[in-house]
C-alpha cells in the first residue's frame, strides 16, 4: 500500500530530529571534558552512549506506535524517545542534570523516563524485555489493543531474558515486538565471536514466532516490517521479532577510540546513510523540493537550539531534591 506524503516527510523529519539533536549532544558533551577528559564535567555529566546512524530503526518503527503505547529503550535511547513523540527540551536539560528535565535531573542520559509517554530506557543490558512483556501481558489482560516494544542491542540477545521473555510471549500471544538493532559490536565485541548465529531474527522460529532481518539503514524497510509486525500484535495474534542490520557511527560511548573497527568500515556505512538517501530519494520522486527540505532542515535544528537553551538556563535540582523519588 502506497504510503502518504505526509508520513514520508515526517519520517524525514524525525530522523533529522534525532540526528541534529545527538549531534548537538555530542559537542556539547565535549565543553568541559577536553583538554584532560573529566567524565563529571558539566555541561552534561557522565557517560555518553549516542545513536548516530540508526536513526531509520526508531523512526520506521515508533511511526506505527500511538502515545499509549509502550517502549522500552536502551542505554543508547534519544533516539527511542524522539522518535516516540518525545519532548525536546525535557530531554535535553536531563542530560544537562537540571531540574526541568524526564527525571528532575535524577536519571541522566541511560535512564530516561515519560509516563505520559508510556516509555523507559535504562543501563542494564537486555532488561527493557521483560519489562515489554509485562506491559504487553497488562495490555492482553485489560482487554486493550495496545502494543509493546523493546528496542535492543544484537548482544542483548545473548541473555537469559530474551529467551525467557520470548518464549512466554510466545505460549502467551502477547502484543510486543522485539526490535533488535544489530549494529556489528556489543560495546567492541563482533556479531561473529558473540553466537554462532548468523542472524538473530533466526531465533524467533525456536519459538513458533515470526522473524525478518531487515535493512536497518533503509527507513522504508523498517517501516514496512515493523508496519506487519505491530498490526499482526494489535490483532491479538503474538509477538514478532525484527533485526535491523544498521551503524553507529560513533563509539560505544563518547571518548571510545574503536580500534577494534577495521579501517575503511565506517566510510562504507556511510555511503548508506539513511537521512541524505531518503532526502535525495523524497527529492527525486517528487515528494519535497530542495527549497522544502532545507526549510525542514532550519526548523528541526531551531527546535534543538531551543531545547539547549532551554537546558542552560533551567535551574539545577536543590540539594534535599536527592532523597525525594527514591526508594530509601
Amino acid at each position: 500500500m502506497p504510503v502518504e506524503r505526509e508520513k514520508l516527510v515526517e519520517l524525514y523529519r524525525t530522523m533529522l530530529k534525532i540526528r541534529l539533536f545527538e549531534e548537538r549532544v555530542a559537542e556539547i558533551y565535549w565543553e568541559g571534558k577536553s583538554p584532560v577528559f573529566n567524565i563529571a564535567a558539566d555541561p552534561i555529566p557522565g557517560e555518553m552512549h549516542l545513536y548516530i546512524g540508526e536513526e531509520a530503526v526508531a523512526t520506521g518503527v515508533c511511526a506505527h506506535l500511538r502515545p499509549d503505547d509502550m517502549v522500552a529503550g536502551t542505554h543508547r535511547s534519544h533516539g527511542h524517545y524522539i522518535a516516540k513523540g518525545g519532548d525536546l527540551k525535557k530531554l535535553m536539560a536531563e542530560l544537562f542534570g537540571k531540574k526541568t528535565g524526564l527525571c528532575q535531573g535524577k536519571g541522566g542520559h541511560m535512564h530516561l523516563f515519560d509516563a505520559g509517554l508510556h516509555f523507559g530506557c535504562g543501563g542494564i543490558i537486555g532488561a527493557g524485555i521483560p519489562h515489554a512483556v509485562g506491559a504487553a501481558l497488562a495490555f492482553k489482560m485489560q482487554g486493550k489493543d495496545n502494543v509493546a516494544v523493546s528496542f535492543i542491542g544484537d548482544g542483548a540477545a545473548n541473555i537469559g531474558a530474551f529467551h525467557e521473555s520470548l518464549n512466554l510471549a510466545a505460549i502467551w500471544k502477547l502484543p510486543v515486538v522485539i526490535v533488535v538493532e544489530d549494529n556489528l559490536y556489543a560495546i567492541s565485541v563482533p556479531k561473529s565471536k558473540s553466537t554462532a548465529v548468523k542472524s538473530n531474527a533466526e531465533r524467533a522460529a525456536a519459538y513458533g514466532i515470526p522473524g525478518v532481518l531487515v535493512d536497518g539503514m533503509d527507513v522504508m524497510a523498517v517501516y514496512e516490517a515493523a508496519g506487519e509486525a505491530i498490526a499482526r500484535a494489535r490483532r491479538g495474534e503474538g509477538p514478532s521479532l525484527i533485526e535491523c542490520l544498521c551503524y553507529r557511527y560513533r563509539g560505544h560511548f563518547e571518548g571510545d577510540p574503536q580500534l577494534y573497527k577495521p579501517e575503511g568500515e565506517e566510510e562504507e556505512w556511510r555511503k548508506k546513510d539513511p537521512i541524505p538517501n531518503f532526502r535525495a530519494k523524497l527529492i527525486r520522486e517528487g515528494i519535497l523540493t530542495e527549497e522544502e527540505a532545507n526549510k525542514i532542515q532550519e526548523e528541526v535544528a531551531a527546535l534543538v537550539a531551543e531545547a539547549e537553551k532551554f537546558a542552560r538556563e533551567s535551574p539545577w535540582p536543590e540539594p534535599e531534591e536527592a532523597l525525594k523519588h527514591v526508594f530509601l
